[in-house]
């Protein structure tokens, strides 16, 4: 079974489709490709179960230092999420000078549009207060070896 955010539907296929005659229309006029859109209409997500799905897709991202997601190790300091599917995160990293720290508030922005239910997305990346170990979930500091 696929994961959540990889599945397609009927409405997603059509959505491909249309994006798909759009691009060669536009290849045709020699015009720009159309940008891909974010809001493809989905069935309505329970608030619940979008919370659980966005955690579940915030789980599959890993610090590139760290062998661990950035959920359970801490690194999500607030996460909000209204009924129209708009997704606020504040997040840190282990460190100021961790070498992603430009581009990793785009990967997590980029995954969690592949959420259904989720429409628009903002991260905003905060150093305060810094991230320390006293953030790993139980479960982390098991894994890492450090309880």
């Amino acid at each position: 079974m696929k994961p959540f955010w990889t599945r397609s539907s009927a409405k997603d296929d059509d959505a491909t489709k249309l994006s798909d005659e759009a691009r060669e229309a536009a290849k045709a006029l020699d015009a720009p490709e159309p940008e891909p859109a974010h809001d493809v209409p989905s069935a309505e997500v329970d608030p619940e179960q979008l919370r659980a799905n966005v955690i579940a897709a915030l789980r599959t991202i890993f610090d590139p230092e760290v062998p661990v997601n950035i959920y359970d190790l801490g690194l999500i300091y607030e996460l909000d999420l209204d009924a129209d599917g708009k997704v606020d995160i504040r997040m840190t990293l282990t460190t100021p000078g961790c070498p992603v720290a430009a581009s990793f508030p785009q990967t997590v922005e980029q995954r969690l549009y592949e959420v259904p239910g989720v429409h628009e997305v903002r991260v905003e990346l905060v150093w305060d207060p810094p991230w320390t170990m006293d953030r790993l979930s139980e479960d982390t500091k098991l894994q890492l070896g450090l309880l």
